[in-house]
């Protein structure tokens, strides 16, 4: 292994060709989707009210390499490779002899993993002729994700982004905006869902389950528009595996072994299943033996607290059943600052790979998440998002636990996104307001 190597870079014709389908490898397939009337396993046709032919075959799927469009990896090379860096400091700031490595996403236009996925989201509808896109956000970093994407596009974007982040994230509203999108605080009075939302629930901070009702609803509403998801589904799990077919090769790089624990925020899924995912396949086809551990909000537990059944993915009940861990399509979260994580289910690829005891999961409290975020930001000088302070606070507790100080141990952290629109949130836990949710 390289000493005193801090940032791990690859050139541009080492982004992936491909994105890794864990439902080829799994020991026990995912459940299928399900038709919400019939209770029967969707179809393609069951799908394309709302999403393209392309999307729609991937969603299906059980192929292990999908190959990624060239058009598609000529805009990851705006960002991609993302880079890898050793926390040399951070170790030091804990006193662990553990080697921290941290994968972060952060350099994407729009600060996140999100980009990972809303550009060949943008790409496929561009490709089957549709002119708008419909979607949902929650911290808005997927909303953002798409605006952006649909910019390169050339498509029209309409947000729904839940009313608790639209009015303590204003940055991420101006950010969507300032790339194109209109972008509406859920529950509104634009959809029948959200007036319905607003009228039982009048005092309601929103949920992402309430903000893809209406997403949903306005998509199936227009023959020009699709709905677009930036967590969750399958394809939206596959896209994001360029995290950790990037993250595999920077270790190997630099002569490094597979980790022994990966930790990732665990909201929808797709930050998690990007980083976790190549590795997994490690575990499964080769006998590695790296730990994943998913790290959620106390405040929305899917994994932890979830019962894995069929649910809805939206409130109004509209979307396929899906087999997942979930808290209920009626879970309203507290508002914490980590907005992205506040969804009642899991993914079904995540929530499969967790029930057949693939990955472990914890839950953290705000405070706990927001100290090691201050703790990394500190160390490394990169502000993560509120959401990656998850994964952070998941590693540090493990380090700071570990009975022989960590000695030996890979750990890797996926740290998702940027945190300079959540300066709000870093005021409210520097100056003691901050909730213990």
């Amino acid at each position: 292994m390289s000493d005193h190597l801090t940032k791990i870079l690859l050139s541009e014709d080492q982004i992936p060709t491909h994105w890794y389908n864990i439902a080829a490898d799994l020991p026990i397939s995912a459940p299928p989707h399900l038709h919400p009337a019939t209770q029967q396993p969707v179809k393609a046709e069951d799908l394309a009210a709302i999403f393209p032919p392309g999307l729609i075959e991937q969603e299906l799927s059980t192929e292990r390499w999908i190959e990624i469009p060239e058009e598609v990896r000529e805009i990851y090379r705006l960002w991609r490779p993302a880079p890898l860096y050793r926390a040399y400091r951070l170790e030091s700031a804990l006193g662990t002899r553990a080697r921290v490595y941290y994968k972060y996403e952060g350099a994407s236009p729009i600060g996140s993993h999100k980009a990972n996925s809303s550009v060949p989201q943008a790409y496929y509808n561009k490709l089957a002729g549709i002119t708008r896109l419909t979607t949902e956000t929650g911290a808005g970093q997927w909303g953002a994700a798409l605006a952006f994407a649909c910019s390169v596009f050339g498509l029209a974007c309409d947000v729904w982004q839940v009313r608790n982040s639209y009015e303590t994230k204003p940055y991420r509203r101006m950010q969507m905006e300032t790339y194109g999108a209109t972008v509406t605080p859920s529950p509104s009075a634009r959809t029948e869902t959200g007036r319905a939302m607003r009228e039982r629930f009048p005092d309601t901070p929103g949920s992402l389950g309430m903000a893809i009702s209406e997403a949903v609803e306005e998509a199936a509403r227009d023959p020009h528009a699709n709905y677009s998801l930036g967590s969750v589904l399958n394809h939206v799990a596959l896209h994001q595996t360029v995290i950790g077919q990037e993250a595999l090769l920077q270790l190997e790089s630099v002569g490094e072994r597979l980790p022994d624990h990966i930790f990732a925020c665990t909201g929808g899924g797709s930050n998690a299943a990007g980083i976790s995912f190549p590795f997994l396949h490690r575990n499964l086809t080769a006998g590695a033996n790296v730990r994943v551990v998913g790290c959620e909000p106390a405040a929305c537990p899917s994994l932890t607290a979830g019962e894995y059944r069929y649910d809805f993915g939206d409130t109004a009940n509209q979307t396929p059943l899906l087999k997942m861990y979930t808290l209920g399509a009626d879970f309203v979260p507290d508002p914490v600052h980590a907005g992205g994580l506040r969804y009642h289910g899991m993914a079904p690829l995540v929530s499969a790979a967790y029930d057949q005891k693939l990955m472990d999961a914890v839950a953290i409290k705000q405070r706990d998440a927001f100290a090691a975020g201050v703790l990394f930001a500190r160390a490394e000088g990169i502000l993560p998002a509120s959401e990656s302070n998850h994964a952070i606070a998941g590693a540090v507790a493990h380090l700071q636990a570990a009975e022989d100080d960590g000695d030996g141990q890979v750990v890797l952290i996926g740290v998702s996104g940027s945190g300079q629109l959540d300066l709000p949130a870093y005021a409210d836990y520097l100056s003691g307001q901050m909730l213990d949710a």
